[in-house]
């Protein structure tokens, strides 16, 4: 039932409810035992094991653990055991950097009011919140949390903060005449909703939805609904890990039907092959170098303001193509400022921003003196005299308690160069929307004077006719500017008027002047979203506040084309199709509901937009949920947007996202330059033991060798890749496609390129050494040590994929010689202890075979440079030609 849309009389009769007497407690008793406590339900969580069991739930591991028990069926446990070790460890690595809890439920329960001013049978009680059922009849009053939705049928200047759940910037003056159907969440002014906190006033309704039925519980019911989507790195390295897997077994019945039926391998020698070629092909230590990496991404983001709390949501801010971003404290500072005042001869600007009483009142630049200013003067005396708000200090910021747009007034007056005086009231009619002003008796020395605050509209009525044109050409010229204007006037009447009512203010008054209001837009954020159209990526203002007031804020921020906006009562008639049109031909979306903010995002996303969210209130939760990465503010935004985001922003500063997409993009390059890195070395690993058993030659490493080498390389000098600095031009390119690949065609021929020259070098040395009679045990040793130098010398081949790669940046990057030394040391102890020999099957070998793999690690890095010159003049004849067939066709 749509209760503000029914009389209140209906409503309570709906509800069997009494506004004289309240339920009975039996009668409460009853109905709590049919609705259920006024309470959400709780998240369910897996337990820690499951969670950790989750990380063996890959193609990949599953074709390592096969190959762990076929090693313990033969009895080579060493091999078993390193394989299980290594599966452990990704597994281990994996669950502590994703193991965190899914609060974002439970910060919404903890927003339900603990407490609850009911009446049961006649008289007024406290109860547990806990306990509301439909039909209570609750009171507020100032300072209160709403416990449930209610129907409101008194309201005495109750003023409700709703700015968490609707997005409105300024506190919602309540009223209880029904209002339309068609009504939107924002504009329910006869309603009181669970989770909202009561500014000022005082009010009483009847509980009309409790827990999960509250509109608090629908967004909580719709954030445990939204379906969390995989990051675009997930999706590729699965997508990546099942195209290795069928490669792997394609080789391995490949290597089993050679190897068994062209050269007559013994089963068990032809099984170890077979398992060293499984071993050689999985990038085991892949998993871990990229939880690494992402790693310490978190760590950079966070000395930059952004906490990221999903370790593969790091590498999506750099796939990011559309920021929806919440208007009220995310683009703007959600502290009503006041920018001008009018008066009747001239007008002043305002410095300073937000409730800080930092900034002075100014005439063409110059500061302005009240005390040579007396209509000035007066105007600030009643602004100040009539306000019901206390402007105080708490740690470093200014907060108001009260109504935000008297607050602002009160910042307003403190701006003034000298103190302004507040009169006493001698009588004082409050402020109601019905009449939309607030007026007082003051007297000032032996003359008394009524002052009158409020909307301009009705003020102008109190003047004489011929003076409102100029005032109605003001009022104009300040609302196209986005301003919200507020009218003081004052007219004196005689000493002995004791008191005033609404017959009083007909007529006489003298307008003061006006004041334009504005939630004014965050000084950083005009140039955060020209960087990021820069960067090809499109912000999108999803608000709940004013249609007017989003066009003039995003005219401030340059977001719009033609300055165009579409209103969320528009969005809820529309289809899929009319949707999927109205996100690509608007940038502003004004008074959104939370189910509008969710089906925005998804539109985007259906179309293949990589979709960054950013919000503070628990409106925004299922929309930051759903989004590909949510952003929550940190200072202002509430613990539900917290908790449903992956990523916070301490400062609250919208450029603190624009460094975390600079972050993620540089992230993902090093991402891709250390799978690059890395790949060369399985392959080249599987193509030794595939041509191997192909021509019939002894396996040139065992399979503990091989995984030696996988780690050793992963965990050491592919680190280096991780600190590389973000490249040039990083900024100005667009966002990668969602749909792209983890490589590119020419990231696999340079995977291809290397690994041949790789296996080539090493079948050459060991078809030398061979016919020299050398021994297995060295001929292994130096094998596995010119794998490992090549992938040294690799190394600063991938640190530019197409740059040159001693360049002025060459020393930039210290971890890649502090890695390449600490590899050195480890692989000169591999070479020379004696327990590392026996674990390793390795031997101690003399200076002289060391020339061979030094030589073959050199020539990767001179072929590899030499390929990147042929490529990048290939591709730069191509760029020219397309660029003169562009001129010719301009022509």
């Amino acid at each position: 039932m749509k209760w503000y849309s029914h009389e209140i009389a209906d409503v309570l009769e709906e509800l069997a409810a009494d506004p004289s007497m309240g339920l009975s407690e039996e009668e409460a008793a009853g109905r709590l035992a049919t609705w259920g406590r006024n309470e959400l339900p709780e998240a369910k969580n897996d337990s820690p094991i499951v969670k950790f069991f989750k990380h063996f739930h890959d193609v990949l591991i599953y074709v390592l653990l096969v190959a762990a028990v076929i090693t313990f069926i033969l009895q080579h446990y060493i091999d078993t055991g390193v394989i299980l070790a290594v599966v452990v460890i990704n597994a281990a690595i994996g669950f502590i950097q994703e193991n965190r809890a899914e609060k974002a439920l439970e910060g919404i329960r903890k927003m339900l009011s603990v407490k609850a001013v009911v009446l049961r049978s006649g008289k007024r009680t406290s109860i547990q919140a806990a306990d509301l059922v439909p039909g209570d009849i609750a009171y507020l009053r100032a300072g209160d949390k709403v416990p449930a939705d209610l129907r409101l049928f008194d309201a005495v200047n109750l003023q409700i903060e709703e700015s968490s759940l609707t997005g409105e910037s300024d506190a919602v003056e309540k009223k209880t005449a029904l209002l339309p159907e068609e009504t939107v969440l924002g504009d329910r002014a006869n309603m009181a909703f669970a989770g909202t906190a009561v500014a000022s006033g005082a009010g009483a309704g009847v509980v009309v939805a409790t827990g999960a039925e509250t509109e608090l519980g629908k967004i909580s019911s719709a954030l445990a609904a939204v379906e969390k989507l995989q990051t675009p790195l997930l999706k590729q390295t699965a997508a990546f890990g099942k195209l290795v897997s069928m490669i792997i077994v394609l080789s391995a019945v490949a290597l089993f039907l050679i190897g068994y039926w062209l050269h007559d391998y013994a089963t068990g020698e032809l099984l170890l092959a077979i398992i060293g070629l499984t071993v050689a092909m999985i990038p085991e230590g892949l998993p871990a170098i990229l939880s690494i990496i992402l790693a310490l991404g978190v760590q950079t983001m966070a000395g930059k303001n952004a906490i990221v709390r999903n370790l593969p949501s790091v590498e999506t801010l750099g796939a990011v193509t559309v920021i929806c971003s919440d208007k009220t404290g995310t683009l703007t500072k959600n502290e009503m400022t006041v920018k001008s005042v009018i008066l009747e001869s001239e007008e002043f600007d305002v410095g300073g921003v937000g409730y800080s009483p930092e900034g002075a009142i100014q005439k063409n630049g110059r500061n302005v003196s009240v005390q040579d200013q007396p209509m000035l003067e007066r105007f600030l005396i009643c602004v100040k005299t009539l306000n019901d708000s206390h402007l105080y200090k708490e740690g470093d910021s200014w907060k108001v308690s009260g109504g935000a747009t008297e607050g602002c007034l009160l910042t307003l007056a403190e701006k003034a160069d000298k103190e302004i005086e507040i009169y006493p009231l001698a009588s004082k009619i409050p402020f109601d929307s019905s009449y939309k002003y607030m007026a007082a008796l003051v007297r000032e020395g032996s003359q008394k004077w009524i002052y009158v605050k409020g909307a301009p509209e009705r003020l102008l009525e109190m003047i004489p006719s011929a003076e409102r044109g100029y005032w109605e050409e003001k009022i104009l010229d300040h609302a196209v500017r986005g301003e919200r204007l507020l009218a003081a006037a004052v007219k004196p009447v005689p000493s002995g008027v004791e008191s005033i009512g609404h017959s009083d203010l007909q007529s006489g008054f003298t307008l003061l002047g006006m004041v334009g209001i504005i939630d004014p837009p965050r000084d950083e954020v005009i140039e955060s979203i020209a960087q990021c159209k820069t960067a090809g990526i499109r912000v999108k203002m999803i608000t709940g506040d004013h249609k007017e007031t989003a066009v003039a804020i995003g005219s401030k921020l340059g977001i719009g084309v033609g300055l165009k906006a579409i209103e969320g009562r528009e969005l809820e008639t529309m289809d899929d199709e009319a949707l999927a049109q109205a996100v690509n031909d608007f940038d502003i979306f004004a008074r959104t509901s939370p189910a509008d903010k969710l089906r925005l995002v998804e539109a985007l996303q259906k179309q293949g937009h990589i979709c960054a969210m950013t919000g503070d209130g628990v409106n925004d939760a299922p929309a930051l949920k759903r989004a590909d990465i949510g952003i929550a503010m940190g200072i202002k935004g509430t613990e539900v947007s917290k908790e449903a985001a992956e990523m916070v922003l301490v400062d609250d500063n919208f450029n603190t996202i624009v460094n975390a997409v600079k972050e993620g993009r540089r992230v993902y390059d090093n991402l891709k330059k250390t799978i690059l890195f890395i790949l060369p070395t399985n392959v080249s690993e599987g193509m030794l033991i595939f041509v191997s058993i192909l021509l019939g030659a002894t396996i040139p490493l065992t399979p503990v060798q091989i995984l030696w080498v996988n780690m050793i390389t992963a965990v050491t000098i592919s680190l280096a890749i991780a600190f590389e600095k973000l490249e040039p031009g990083t900024m100005e390119r667009p966002p990668r496609k969602a749909g792209s690949r983890l490589l590119s065609g020419y990231s696999m021929f340079r995977i291809a390129f290397v690994s041949i020259l790789i296996c080539g070098g090493i079948l050459w040395m060991n078809t030398v050494f061979t016919a020299r009679n050398y021994d297995a045990g060295t001929l292994q040793t130096m094998t596995l040590q010119a794998l490992v130098l090549s992938q040294l010398f690799y190394l600063f081949n991938c640190r530019n994929e197409s740059r040159f790669a001693l360049n002025r940046d060459f020393f930039s990057n210290k971890a890649a010689f502090f890695v390449s030394g600490l590899l050195i040391i480890i692989q000169l102890g591999v070479t020379y202890v004696p327990f590392m020999n026996v674990i390793l099957a390795t031997e101690p070998i003399g200076l002289s075979n060391w020339i061979w793999p030094l030589l073959i690690g050199l020539s990767v890095f001179i072929l590899v440079e030499i390929e990147k010159w042929i490529v990048n003049r290939v591709m730069g004849n191509r760029l020219e030609r397309k660029s003169e067939k562009g001129d010719k066709g301009g022509r």
